[in-house]
């Protein structure tokens, strides 16, 4: 069975080898570890092995590990899941990023709801590229409206 420090070596150099085939720095890409269900046992051995970006989308189960990990400055925490409005302070407070905006409504609450002692919160717009109902996400056709409302609410 391999570890988690030899899978993580496997990726890694799977990111090296498609970035130089397509010309591109290998630095430049961000391998972001999906965390969730996973032990801090596990986290810790994938910490141990050079990664620091990890993902949540169980809301409660992320905060605890953001919790837990809190000693370490340099990790940086993702959710991922779909966002209820009613839980948009929570991933405000904790998280380094948001990786699920489909709507003003969210954006605005995640940037009233930030901590000022808090960088800004980075956020990622969720496109549903292939038009399918049971996909979350905008239209992309709505994705320069939305950008430019976020924009402008922000400044």
């Amino acid at each position: 069975m391999k570890t988690i420090q030899q899978n993580l070596g496997n990726v890694k150099n799977r990111i090296i080898q498609a970035a130089n085939k397509y010309h591109r720095e290998p630095e430049d890409i961000t391998l972001l570890a999906v965390s969730k269900t996973k032990s801090c046992d596990a986290i810790q051995e994938a910490i141990n092995a050079g990664q620091y970006q990890f993902g949540e989308n169980y809301l409660q189960e992320g905060i605890e590990k953001i919790a837990y990990f809190s000693n370490k400055q340099d990790l940086i925490w993702h959710f991922i899941g779909a966002l209820q409005s009613n839980k948009s302070r929570l991933v405000a407070e904790h998280f380094d990023w948001c990786h699920t905006i489909d709507r003003l409504k969210i954006a605005q609450r995640l940037n009233n709801q930030r901590p000022i002692i808090k960088a800004p919160l980075n956020v990622l717009i969720q496109i549903n590229i292939s038009d399918e109902i049971s996909k979350s996400g905008i239209t992309p056709a709505e994705l320069d409206k939305l950008a430019a409302e976020m924009y402008y609410y922000q400044t």
